[in-house]
């Protein structure tokens, strides 16, 4: 730990300070993004939406690479590709009455599948490990102008209609009789869900999207039921994790990645052990009558 506040404090690591710092505004968006995800139980949805990513992110190689458009940044298409995945799985399990896990599990096989052909369209040698498991190290400025406005655009929403999504994440029924359009609130949480899902990608990758945008919120459920608790606990613990997992990874020459996915699946087990083994404990005995 003291090896990683001197590389911070050494001027010439201005990558690792950007790192910290986009992880920890990141953190704001990921506790309050999982906390919906988590109460409105739809935790494979980021795993869904984050494999079409890598679908956005393979159509794009291939148009800047094969048919010449340079502007087309990786990125754009993984934007474009998780808003269209979160309103395909919205308007389905919606409308078409099909079971959303179904349609989940479809999006999620092909989305990879067609990134993965994509890639092997495209001319030239593409390092997707980065896309794959992340890399925060090669964060840039304007990926933190990015989870800045994303971190804006989230918190507003969620102060503005704080009461709506509480009805609607909890019981879409009371919702709609009390003249709320339930599933307009609900394709725009999706929304917002692959738009954080995308800045994921950039700091544990797609693989490991779930535990990030989960993990912090499942554990914050632990110690508090109240909602806006919840979220602000999962933004503590996210910023805990992230930073944590970016030091340990610093110091020992480990991926930054997976190491704040281990720091934070450690956590939540041995807080579920605690808190069961607690529980255990302070159970009453049965009064015997005699």
């Amino acid at each position: 730990m003291i090896e990683f506040i001197q590389a911070l404090l050494d001027p010439d690591n201005e990558f690792l300070r950007l790192a910290l710092s986009v992880s920890l505004l990141a953190s704001i968006s990921f506790g309050i993004i999982g906390t919906y995800v988590v109460t409105r139980r739809i935790s494979y949805l980021a795993g869904a939406i984050s494999h079409c990513v890598f679908g956005g992110i393979g159509a794009a190689l291939y148009l800047q690479k094969r048919v010449g458009l340079a502007w087309m940044d990786p990125m754009y298409g993984a934007v474009i590709s998780a808003i269209i995945a979160a309103i395909i799985i919205g308007l389905v399990s919606l409308y078409a009455e099909q079971r959303e896990d179904t349609v989940i599990g479809a999006l999620w096989a092909v989305g990879m599948a067609a990134g993965l052909l994509f890639i092997d369209l495209t001319p030239g040698y593409f390092d997707i490990t980065s896309y794959l498991f992340g890399d925060i190290l090669l964060i840039s400025h304007s990926d933190l102008w990015l989870v800045v406005c994303l971190d804006i655009i989230v918190v507003v929403f969620s102060v503005y209609f704080y009461n709506t999504i509480l009805a609607v994440c909890f019981d879409d029924e009371f919702a709609s009789l009390r003249g709320i359009h339930s599933g307009a609130f609900y394709i725009v949480l999706l929304c917002l869900t692959a738009l954080t899902v995308v800045l994921l990608v950039r700091v544990v990758g797609i693989v490991m999207v779930i535990a990030l945008l989960t993990i912090p919120a499942a554990v914050a459920g632990q110690f508090t039921k109240r909602l806006w608790h919840m979220m602000a606990l999962a933004v503590f613990l996210c910023m805990v994790f992230n930073g944590a997992g970016l030091a340990i990874s610093y110091t020992w020459t480990l991926s930054s990645g997976p190491t704040i996915i281990v720091v934070a699946g450690l956590t939540y087990m041995t807080v579920l052990l605690c808190t069961r083994l607690f529980k255990r404990a302070h159970k009453k005995k049965p009064v015997s009558i005699r």
